[in-house]
């Protein structure tokens, strides 16, 4: 799965479409949309009591002055209150933004993935998966950060320098002059220097990452490396790796040096001179000792908020850009296929008929996958189709299951186009056994009722039995409770089969699709999957795409297909009387290699 760095997370300016977009966030909220807004007061209330607290700390130091301790305990306990306030309002804060925050995205997911899964296999034959997959998992990630907590620190930073500085006016406008003229840009530079070193870091880490990939690499592919001998290949290799990621960490400790000198000269060195022009004014009797010290806490406030607004505002930035990449994808169109389970499937017979069918992947559509194709099969009849790899074999049942949409011809089944059904019904007629099954990671039960999720323990018994499963599957400790592990890695090949045709036979479908069902079996394994494929097709239309020839010597019809067109059609015997034909000649090669 590719790994996505922080910077290759998307950005997006802070413009009126941007930001649209982004507030249609808000719609998947639903009823906790109040929530936000109820937050947004208390964030108020926060700011206001921060801004607080250091004009009572400089009138509590002046009361040193004055001598006054009634003043100097009514000025305690009135910080005492707005500490505790300021405690109440940031929990109400927080825990309403991260209600807000977690019901919206749950929202959010769902619409997406439901969106997603119904979108139609075109759009899938052109993205990779993996890529897919981390970039959702990137962009809800980088929106939930946003929505707990970064829009809410935005805003406190922006509310601490507004009044800040209104405030910081109030003691000393030749103090503020030249805070304002000094501070904020040493914070901001200090933030633009750190940014060049985390960067840094990261290419760091980046390094090792990628020197982890040759170990990860190495070891899977062990049996290669003792082969060919070539250990010393593979430790050149990783040493190379290593001494990159030794010259750049080196480099980056003496970043990080001039950082820390930078911050200790001029980030300290600029509120000295603050405090150091503070005293001179309290010294001519300007400002009070007490007014010097609120004016210090005040700066320090504007500062750390212009050093950590520039911050925030990037990491909003990247989440407006990760909210595009979202709708993006919620404004794919979707096949129209239900949400939810359907009640009952309307029966079709399983009269399949091809009309001039013409096919390009959309993907290629320079390449005509399939030209002029015609052919019928009617219902209980076997039809296979042959033919040398690339000449369109699996693209029929494609366009049968309706994956893609043809060019040009029909496909009619029961003689209604297979456009005018729904695609719920459509599909729900029909079953696949692929050469490659994949199944799902739960358990040999979870896998075979996916063919009927409401299927009783008698009908999955019934299925596996047919599917000449049952033997097997009685073998494991657990029998049908067994997981069968990621994609049924702990399951054979010949396995994985039967619970796939175990999972047809309970959908009980009209049409049938084989493709390629017994190619990469061994003999035993192949015989066992042959008998229990045979009772699959008892009573259906079946159409076998087929690799080896001798599992369709009995089909009803054999279209050979070359080059994208049906070049011959027949049975197994018409077919071999055909001199120099396509078939005959696929017949010899694998008979005379047998």
């Amino acid at each position: 799965m590719p790994r996505f760095k922080e910077n290759d997370l998307p950005k997006a300016k802070l413009n009126a479409g941007s930001l649209n977009k982004a507030l249609l966030i808000f719609k998947y909220a639903g009823d906790h949309k109040w929530k936000f807004y109820v937050g947004l007061v208390f964030l108020l209330f926060t700011g206001a009591t921060a801004l607080a607290f250091p004009k009572l700390m400089g009138m509590l130091i002046d009361c040193v002055k004055n001598k006054n301790n009634t003043q100097a305990n009514t000025i305690a306990l009135s910080l005492v209150g707005i500490l505790t306030f300021q405690a109440l309002f940031s929990f109400f804060r927080l825990s309403l933004f991260v209600n807000f925050t977690e019901n919206t995205l749950a929202n959010l997911r769902l619409a997406l993935y439901s969106n997603l899964i119904k979108l139609p296999m075109s759009f899938f034959s052109q993205k990779r998966v993996g890529e897919l997959n981390s970039r959702i998992s990137s962009d809800i990630a980088q929106i939930q950060d946003t929505l707990t907590t970064t829009i809410a620190e935005f805003l406190r930073q922006f509310i601490l320098i507004i009044g800040g500085v209104i405030l910081l006016a109030t003691q000393s406008i030749k103090l503020t002059l030249m805070m304002l003229a000094v501070v904020p840009l040493v914070a901001v530079a200090a933030v633009i220097f750190g940014r060049f070193i985390r960067k840094y870091s990261k290419n760091v880490q980046d390094q090792v990452a990628e020197s982890q990939v040759i170990v990860e690499e190495t070891l899977q592919g062990i049996s290669n490396v003792k082969a060919f001998a070539n250990e010393w290949y593979e430790i050149a290799r990783y040493k190379g790796k290593i001494n990159e990621i030794v010259t750049i960490a080196i480099k980056g400790g003496q970043y990080r040096g001039y950082f820390a000198s930078f911050i200790i000269f001029c980030l300290f060195g600029s509120i000295v001179a603050v405090v150091w022009y503070g005293v001179t004014l309290s010294i001519s009797g300007e400002m009070t000792v007490g007014q010097l010290i609120s004016f210090v806490l005040y700066s320090t406030f504007v500062g750390a908020s212009f050093g950590g607004i520039a911050e925030l505002y990037a990491q909003i930035q990247k989440a407006i850009g990760a909210t595009e990449r979202v709708f993006e994808l919620l404004e794919e169109t979707p096949e129209n296929i239900n949400s939810h389970n359907s009640a009952t499937t309307k029966k079709i017979k399983g009269n399949v008929t091809f009309k001039n069918v013409a096919f390009s992947y959309p993907s290629r559509k320079e390449i005509e996958v399939l030209k002029d194709v015609s052919f019928t099969a009617n219902f209980g009849q076997k039809i296979a189709i042959v033919g040398p790899s690339g000449a369109g074999k699996s693209t029929i049942s494609s366009l049968l299951l309706r994956f893609y949409d043809i060019a040009s011809g029909q496909i009619l089944i029961d003689n209604k186009s297979i456009y005018d059904y729904d695609l719920d019904n459509l599909r729900g007629n029909m079953s696949i056994v692929p050469q490659d099954v994949i199944l799902f990671g739960g358990s040999i039960r979870e896998n075979i009722a996916y063919g009927k999720p409401d299927a009783t323990e008698e009908e999955i018994l019934k299925a596996a039995k047919q599917a000449n499963a049952l033997d097997f599957v009685n073998g494991f400790p657990e029998k049908f409770d067994t997981l069968v592990g990621e994609r049924g890695i702990k399951l054979s090949g010949g396995q994985r089969q039967r619970i796939a045709i175990a999972r047809a036979l309970l959908k009980n479908p009209s049409i049938l699709i084989l493709d390629e069902a017994t190619s990469s079996l061994d003999s035993e394994s192949e015989k066992l999957v042959q008998e229990a494929l045979e009772t699959l097709m008892e009573g259906r239309t079946s159409i076998i795409i087929a690799h080896r020839l001798s599992t369709i010597r009995n089909a009803d019809a054999i279209l050979v297909l070359n080059e994208g067109r049906i070049a011959e059609k027949g049975t197994h015997k018409e077919l071999l009387k055909i001199e120099h034909g396509v078939y005959k000649n696929l017949s010899n090669l694998q008979f005379s290699n047998s």
